[in-house]
């Protein structure tokens, strides 16, 4: 897992609103807004570097780096966070 590479799905927007990153997802010419996904400052700078560039271990160490947080919590929820995105179809893997 921590080889692969993710990048954001062609069909999200993603928009920040009053300090708080917003991913709404277009499907067709209209948006989800049954669907809309609200991250939070740690989820929204994993989904910053999500460019199909990096993988989930440079993304992890970024983490580790930039927040105060201890390498198993960040693992935990890096996993837990592209685990949602993709099941969402918010991102896709990168091949």
């Amino acid at each position: 897992m921590w080889n692969k590479k993710y990048k954001k799905a062609d069909s999200v927007v993603s928009r920040s609103i009053a300090g708080e990153t917003i991913l709404v997802p277009i499907r067709g010419k209209l948006a989800d807004m049954q669907k809309i996904f609200a991250l939070n400052n740690v989820a929204n700078f994993i989904w910053q570097r999500l460019d199909g560039e990096k993988n989930l271990s440079d993304i992890l160490n970024d983490v580790l780096n930039y927040f105060d947080v201890e390498q198993n919590q960040a693992e935990t929820d890096i996993q837990d966070l592209i685990s949602d995105l993709l099941k969402e179809d918010l991102i896709t893997i990168q091949t």
